[in-house]
């Protein structure tokens, strides 16, 4: 037997549904609730208009106009929270201003280029003047100019990546004089070093000079953990009256300090055919405090550029009077460099654009 309805049991029902509405907060939550109330087999209140036939005849009508009116603010109540909950809701597709923004990743200065900046902003602070020129030269910029002769043993050195047809040129550098057509020649390689701009310049310039050429160069190179075909050098050249082997020295202590740290520095005699006397530069082993370890070789010294006093042949190849004047010139490694500041065994890293690699670097 179903149940008794009474306004008593009327006003339950409205209390129960008013705090169940107040809950409730989804879509899903009111379609629950219309569901026990209004479900057509098991909702509450058509279950109360179904047992009316139950009530006493004389008090029928006034128990059913009270269950009408519960079941039309039920469904008001529900269509109104429906409306509310829909007019809340963001439209498809819509922006959510109130999240916070994507974290955009920051760009980073490229490991060779950090390195080049810091060699260019050091020696621009002692005065120099920083140059580039063409990548691809002639022979006799690249080798003659600088005392190698078409048999000299010296071009052994270096293997040189010629090019299957001659470009005719004489571009070196919109900042300076035009070539005179005589210095026209047709390019015929890919630089080997950077030098050749020094020839350049000197033909063009009166001492004193003070200059470096960073840029990238080409020999013909395997890939493997310390060579590349392609790579980046700075070579620097200082001519004037009264510069001494001393002056050269001096530099690079200032140079190098400056670039590693408390270094120590020392000059070893070597061989270029454009300077004379040669030396390589070493510095103390950083990794062992020049005690000696697997780094250095056990030797204590780390090799870090040529240099040397710059030929009289070279000085006299381009006009100037070797008894006037002398000079200084060097070459460094922006990859020699690198790996050595920053502690790379590889240098194929440098061009392998993995971003595991390069994000280990600062910003």
């Amino acid at each position: 037997m179903p149940e008794p309805v009474d306004r008593a049991t009327i006003e339950a029902l409205r209390a129960d549904f008013r705090a169940r509405l107040s809950s409730s907060a989804t879509d899903r939550d009111l379609q629950t609730l219309n569901d026990d109330f209004l479900g057509r087999r098991s909702g509450t209140v058509t279950g109360l208009l179904k047992s009316l036939g139950t009530v006493p005849a004389n008090a029928r009508r006034d128990i059913g106009q009270l269950v009408n009116t519960l079941k039309r603010e039920i469904e008001s109540a529900i269509h109104d929270r429906r409306a509310a909950l829909a007019s809340s809701r963001p439209p498809a597709d819509a922006v959510d201003v109130t999240l916070p923004a994507r974290e955009i990743p920051i760009g980073r200065v490229h490991p060779l280029m950090r390195v080049r900046q810091q060699v260019e902003d050091i020696f621009a602070r002692m005065g120099y003047e920083v140059l580039e020129g063409p990548e691809v030269e002639d022979d006799y910029h690249n080798f003659e100019a600088l005392n190698m002769p078409p048999d000299h043993p010296a071009r052994d050195m270096q293997d040189t990546l010629y090019l299957n047809a001659p470009i005719a040129g004489g571009t070196w550098g919109a900042h300076m004089d035009p070539v005179p057509e005589a210095q026209v020649r047709a390019a015929t390689l890919l630089r080997t070093h950077t030098s050749a701009m020094q020839i350049r310049y000197m033909k063009t310039f009166p001492p004193p000079i003070r200059i470096i050429v960073p840029g990238r160069v080409y020999r013909r190179d395997s890939l493997d953990l310390s060579h590349t075909p392609m790579f980046q050098q700075c070579e620097g050249l200082v001519v004037g009256p009264g510069i001494t082997l001393a002056d050269l020295k001096g530099t690079f202590e200032a140079m190098l300090r400056e670039l590693f740290g408390d270094v120590r520095v020392r000059l070893r005699p070597s061989f270029f055919p454009y300077t004379e006397p040669s030396a390589e530069i070493d510095i103390s082993c950083q990794s062992c405090g020049g005690d000696g370890c697997g780094t250095c070789k056990r030797t204590g010294w780390i090799e870090i550029l040529g240099s040397g006093m710059v030929h009289p042949a070279v000085l006299e190849a381009v006009g100037y009077d070797p008894e006037q004047v002398t000079g200084f010139a060097f070459g460094i490694g922006m990859e020699r460099v690198a790996m050595l500041k920053y502690g790379v065994d590889d240098i194929r890293l440098f061009y392998e654009n993995d971003l595991r690699f390069l994000e280990q670097f600062p910003v």
